[in-house]
C-alpha cells in the first residue's frame, strides 16, 4: 500500500517483567512481527524490507510472528518467505498463523509448509522451549478454528514454569485468564487502523457514528460495520495491557487494509525480558 494511506514504519519498545525469570534470560530481546497481509496491496516491499533490517539491526535473540501472512490466497506466502528467510536471529524463528492463514481449507497446510521450509517453527496448539525449559513459549491455533483449544495446551505446563503466550486474536486473553500468561503477543486489529486524537480507534464508536451517517454513505465504509468481527475489546487494540493479573501487548501489523492508516502507523515491536 502507499506510504500515504499507511504512514511510516515505527518501531515501538518496551521491556517487560517477568516473574521468576532465571538470570540467564535477563535482557534477552525478542522482535514481533504481525499481519503482513502480503498480497501486492496491504504491504510494499519496501516495508517489508525496512521492517526486516530493523529487527536484524536489533540482533534478536529470538524473533515472533503472530500472523496473518496472507490476505486470502495462500499463494503470496512463497514470495514473502523469501524476504522472510532474511531474518537474522540466535534462537530462531517461532510462529503462529492467523484467520487469514486458514481463508481456504488448503491455507494452513500451504502456509505452514512454506514458513517450515524456511526454517520457521510453527506452533498450532504446541509448546516449544527454545532458550530451555526454563521459560515456555506457547503458539494456540486461531480463535477462528475449530481446533482453537488453549485448555489442552495450557495444562500441559507447569505453573511454576515462565511463559510467552503467542494467539493471534486478543479476545484470547479474556480466556486465558484462567492460567500463568506472562506476556501474550497478539496482533489481528492493526491497531484499529484510523486513530483520532483524544477520541482513540475509530472503529471503537461505530455504532454512534453510524447513526450519524447517511445510508449511502455507510454502504462505502464497510470497514465500521464490521468491528464486531474483528474483536470485541477494542480496548486492546494496541500496546500493552494488563488483563487479570496477565500481560498483554497487541501488535498493530505491518499490513494495512483500505481506506489505510491515520496516526496508526504500522509497527515492529522489541521486547527486552526482564526479571521481576
Amino acid at each position: 500500500m502507499h506510504w500515504l494511506l499507511s504512514g511510516p514504519l515505527s518501531v515501538e519498545k518496551l521491556t517487560v517483567k517477568i516473574a521468576g525469570l532465571p538470570a540467564s534470560l535477563q535482557g534477552k530481546k525478542l522482535v514481533q512481527m504481525s499481519d503482513f497481509h502480503y498480497d501486492g496491496v496491504g504491504l510494499s516491499d519496501e516495508m517489508l524490507e525496512q521492517a526486516i533490517a530493523l529487527s536484524n539491526g536489533v540482533k534478536p535473540d529470538l524473533v515472533l510472528l503472530t500472523g496473518d501472512y496472507v490476505t486470502t490466497s495462500p499463494q503470496p506466502i512463497h514470495e514473502l518467505v523469501l524476504r522472510l528467510k532474511q531474518l537474522q536471529t540466535q534462537a530462531g524463528i517461532y510462529a503462529i498463523l492467523g484467520n487469514h492463514d486458514i481463508y481456504y481449507r488448503y491455507s494452513k497446510t500451504e502456509i505452514t509448509n512454506a514458513l517450515t521450509n524456511i526454517g520457521v517453527h510453527v506452533l498450532w496448539n504446541e509448546v516449544a522451549y527454545p532458550f530451555g525449559e526454563e521459560l515456555a513459549l506457547v503458539g494456540l491455533a486461531d480463535r477462528y478454528s475449530p481446533e482453537f483449544n488453549p485448555v489442552s495446551v495450557m495444562n500441559q505446563l507447569d505453573p511454576n514454569i515462565p511463559r510467552i503466550v503467542l494467539s493471534h486474536n486478543p479476545d484470547t486473553a479474556e480466556m486465558l485468564q484462567a492460567w500463568r500468561v506472562d506476556l501474550q503477543l497478539s496482533g489481528h486489529t492493526h491497531g484499529g487502523q484510523i486513530v483520532l486524537p483524544g477520541l482513540g480507534v475509530l472503529v471503537a464508536h461505530r455504532k454512534k457514528m453510524l447513526q450519524k451517517i447517511p445510508y449511502k454513505v455507510r454502504r462505502c465504509l464497510p470497514f465500521l460495520r464490521k468491528g464486531n468481527f474483528v474483536i470485541r475489546h477494542w480496548e486492546w487494540a494496541q500496546g500493552l495491557h494488563r488483563v487479570g493479573s496477565n500481560q498483554l501487548y497487541v501488535n498493530r501489523g505491518l499490513g494495512t487494509y483500505f481506506p489505510g492508516r491515520l496516526f496508526c502507523p504500522p509497527e515492529v515491536t522489541v521486547i527486552t525480558l526482564q526479571r521481576e
